[in-house]
């Protein structure tokens, strides 16, 4: 992209987040839609989620696309739930294929913010995380280290999609990279999330996130040791 495109696009981008700002301040029926939904993320209950979609009818699959594109570009909200509500509205491999799609929607999204407005307005909207904690990491794994957050629900996907729009990675890598380490969980999360209810959902996301853990562990180990024979072969 060319310096004028991307002051183009970057004033464009602008525009886009200061018309949308005013209408969720100061149109009462855009602020009580943006209003319902925070308080929907801040129950974290899958079943208000779930019976929220239901209300739509038909356009329940429209809603829930569009509520992971929200809560892609607002980083702290957590996309899980949609993920359980997903299966327990429309079933475990319709809620998968809607809920892994959605995420990649929105991987996007955020990834193109970031590579237009720059690392400036990714911080403002992510001031709970460091991107500095992620730049060494993919200044040295790259596409890996994408696959490997992709992994741990309790790294933040929107965070990691901002910060991957941050580096020279092309989108099509990235879009790979996010899509093969974020189906396993989305496949187990729909399967199970559309079974159980309450409580065992905490349970369960806590025993994924050590077995993720377990596995970033293991794919860095590979990546250590990948690096220490290249070191030995260069010497």
């Amino acid at each position: 992209m060319s310096l004028k495109n991307k002051s183009l696009a970057k004033v464009g981008l602008v525009a886009v987040i200061v018309l949308l700002s005013i209408s969720a301040y100061f149109i009462p029926p855009i602020r009580l839609k943006v209003t319902q939904v925070l308080a929907l993320f801040s129950s974290m209950s899958v079943e208000n989620i779930a019976e929220y979609l239901r209300s739509f009818g038909v356009w329940a699959i429209l809603i829930s696309f569009l509520l992971m594109m929200f809560q892609s570009v607002i980083a702290p909200l957590p996309a899980f739930l949609i993920t359980f509500a997903n299966a327990a509205v429309f079933g475990w491999w319709q809620g998968a294929l809607l809920s892994w799609t959605s995420a990649m929607a929105g991987s996007l999204v955020c990834f193109y913010i970031a590579r237009i407005a720059g690392r400036d307005l990714v911080e403002r909207l992510n001031k709970n995380f460091s991107l500095e904690s992620l730049d060494n990491y993919f200044d040295r794994y790259g596409k890996h280290t994408i696959l490997i957050c992709r992994l741990l629900p309790f790294i933040s996907f929107d965070f990691v999609s901002y910060a991957a729009g941050l580096t020279a990675i092309k989108p099509i890598p990235f879009l790979i990279a996010t899509g093969i380490g974020q189906l396993p969980a989305t496949i187990v999360y729909s399967y199970v999330g559309s079974n159980l209810s309450g409580n065992t959902k905490i349970v369960l996301f806590g025993l994924l996130s050590m077995f993720a853990l377990f596995i970033a562990v293991y794919i860095f180990k590979q990546l250590y040791q990948s690096r220490q024979i290249k070191k030995d072969v260069r010497q």
